[in-house]
């Protein structure tokens, strides 16, 4: 059985995970509808919103700073909203840092 994706709604705190990171930029894009979760989505169909959104991102270096101001503003929309959320879930930055 292949497995899936659960959905940024259901992700790991509220999607602060790397799929999650490929699902904003989706919707960062407009390669996705904000209304899409991608649940139920198998790996094969993650990896192919991945290189989409590559794509995207390598007209912009990579880097937010360079986005056009409508994305840079969507961009901050949508990080905004996703950290709130994971926070309210539990979620702390300084959980990925090693001492």
């Amino acid at each position: 059985m292949q497995k899936t994706y659960v959905g940024i709604d259901l992700d790991q705190y509220g999607g602060m995970s790397a799929m999650g990171a490929i699902v904003k930029d989706a919707w960062l894009f407009g390669i996705l509808p904000e209304t899409e979760t991608c649940a139920g989505w198998d790996i094969n169909r993650i990896q192919i919103l991945y290189d989409k959104t590559q794509v995207e991102w390598d007209k912009y270096g990579c880097l937010a700073s360079n986005l056009l101001p409508e994305l840079r503003e969507r961009h901050a929309r949508i990080h905004a909203a996703a950290i709130e959320r994971a926070k309210a879930l539990g979620w702390e930055p300084e959980m990925y840092l090693s001492e």
